[in-house]
């Protein structure tokens, strides 16, 4: 009796959490999927449509653009983020008054993303934006970051980089503060160098961090969006046309719901298979301490 009275009250402080995620993710996950197989403007009545409107996704070229865009959003934030999160965390691991470096660091991580694509406008504006002004006092001519279709992408991962600094550098600091310091006391001990040292007893045991940061990178970036609407409304010419602005571009531009639903269930699928490929290849170098 005791034990039923005990997971009664379990499942009443997890019942607001259980509620939203129904409500708020796995409801609307299976409408989107059913709605995949309709054709409907949002307005009417829907009517089943079979498999066309997956097939209509991978004949559209503008799915593929999105796609391509993506990728290479993708390349540039994720190692370089990465690296540059895990060296920040390492540098403030131990550092006096690591708690307000760490605060600093995290600010733009709570900021809106629309005041975040503001600022970075006027950052990166071609004319009289500050990081070209700051390029010209050492003799180098800024490029037009947000009107470029080569420069537009590298613009937004730049960003990207800035405002998700401070989210995986938490992560990775949390992760460092989790080794023993016994063994780096033992690694001194044998006269391991500070390089050893990283190499052989930092990486290792903090590649459970390092896989979970991957994860979430890889998701976050297939999912980039808000970037691209507020700062270049997905030009120019396409060229900052992602993934998810395509699913808005074909739902509330087109009023295609269905291929915007298809679109959306082709997205899930691919981030569950890089998921499932991370998962099944972190045997080989994920290692947990005991």
């Amino acid at each position: 009796m005791q034990r039923k009275h005990h997971a009664l009250w379990g499942y009443l402080f997890i019942a607001p959490q259980l509620i939203g995620l129904l409500f708020f993710s796995l409801l609307p996950l299976l409408y989107a999927f059913s709605l995949s197989f309709m054709n409907w403007d949002g307005f009417g009545t829907p009517s089943f449509a079979g498999l066309s409107n997956f097939a209509g996704q991978l004949a559209d070229p503008d799915f593929w653009k999105a796609m391509v865009n993506t990728v290479y959003y993708m390349v540039l934030v994720i190692p370089i983020g990465m690296l540059l999160a895990l060296l920040v965390a390492l540098a403030l691991n131990n550092t006096a008054g690591k708690e307000l470096y760490r605060l600093f660091f995290f600010m733009p991580v709570v900021t809106s993303s629309v005041s975040v694509g503001v600022i970075w406008m006027w950052i990166l504006n071609g004319e009289f934006g500050i990081l070209n002004q700051l390029l010209g006092y050492i003799g180098i001519t800024g490029p037009q970051w947000l009107t470029d279709t080569r420069w537009v992408i590298p613009s937004i991962a730049l960003l990207s980089i800035w405002w998700g600094l401070g989210n995986n550098m938490v992560i990775f600091l949390a992760g460092l503060q989790g080794i023993s310091k016994s063994y780096y006391e033992a690694a001194e001990i044998d006269g391991a160098t500070r390089f050893q040292q990283f190499r052989h007893i930092t990486l290792p045991l903090l590649s459970p961090t390092t896989f979970f940061v991957t994860i979430m990178s890889i998701i976050g970036s297939f999912q980039v969006f808000d970037q691209a609407f507020v700062m270049t409304n997905g030009g120019p010419a396409k060229a900052s046309y992602t993934l998810v602005y395509h699913i808005y571009d074909q739902a509330f531009i087109d009023f295609t719901m269905g291929e915007s639903a298809a679109a959306a269930m082709i997205l899930f699928l691919i981030i569950l298979v890089f998921t499932l490929i991370q998962f099944g290849m972190q045997k080989r170098w994920v290692h947990y301490g005991d």
